[in-house]
């Protein structure tokens, strides 16, 4: 039964959980993150009207820019595993308005569906934590 189960890979779990942060945290910062941070205000300043789903209309490109931010340094963290959980933390909220912007211009669920999945990926690795091959797991 064990071999049906994979529970040999078990000892592997640390492992696992690198493959995931650097392949996430790098496809994150080289195709979300960085591109949006890059761009420039005008981009913020787009980026942040995705606040209005909240009813926040001031300071557009400053909330866009902290999106940016977010997704580029938050990814990069997530990669190096980094302040791991505050990083995710603020992906996670990111998703949340990415999610919200969706939803309230109308995509529905299925045009929400990539942060919808994404940050629930990020909240269940604040439970889970870094993992050992980390720079967290260095200062613990």
């Amino acid at each position: 039964m064990k071999k049906l189960t994979f529970s040999f890979l078990d000892k592997y779990r640390d492992f696992g959980l690198l493959i995931l942060r650097l392949g996430l945290g790098g496809m994150f910062l080289v195709f979300h993150g960085w591109p949006k941070m890059a761009a420039g205000p005008a981009r913020w300043a787009d980026l942040g009207g995705a606040m209005e789903a909240f009813g926040i209309t001031f300071l557009p490109a400053f909330w866009g820019f902290m999106a940016a931010l977010a997704e580029t340094l938050g990814a990069l963290l997530l990669a190096i595993g980094f302040l791991t959980r505050p990083a995710l933390f603020f992906l996670f909220i990111t998703m949340i308005v990415a999610t919200a912007m969706h939803l309230n211009r109308g995509d529905g669920l299925g045009g929400s569906t990539y942060p919808i999945e994404i940050g629930i990926v990020f909240l269940a690795l604040i439970f889970i934590g870094p993992g050992r091959f980390s720079v967290d797991a260095k200062f613990r």
